[in-house]
């Protein structure tokens, strides 16, 4: 009798255990599935984040382009004029030259 109950409450913890065996494995399977769209979430989120900083980088890029063009198309329209004056200036003083040159009274 005593074998019995030594073998009965044997099985008995044996099943126990079995039981909370399959339920920590259960438990397992489900952190790891958390972990897992956890972690698939984070990615998104992370590719999200750099794309919007890759956007945000071009448009500054682009906003730095367009200055610096404005820049160098006023200092052309500045050089542009300057230059035009001194060609009139010049060609002012060419002229009174040339006048000077070929007046009756010189020759």
């Amino acid at each position: 009798m005593r074998k019995t109950w030594i073998i009965a409450l044997s099985l008995s913890a044996g099943l126990a255990l079995a039981a909370c065996s399959q339920q920590t494995q259960e438990n397992a399977d489900k952190t790891v599935d958390s972990a897992a769209t956890d972690a698939g979430a984070a990615a998104s989120n992370a590719v999200g984040d750099a794309a919007q900083a890759a956007g945000k980088a071009a448009d500054q890029g682009a906003t730095a382009i367009s200055a610096a063009a404005d820049k160098a198309a006023a200092a052309a329209e500045k050089a542009a004029d300057t230059a035009g004056d001194k060609i009139e200036e010049g060609a002012t003083k060419a002229k009174a030259r040339i006048h000077e040159e070929t007046a009756p009274d010189k020759h």
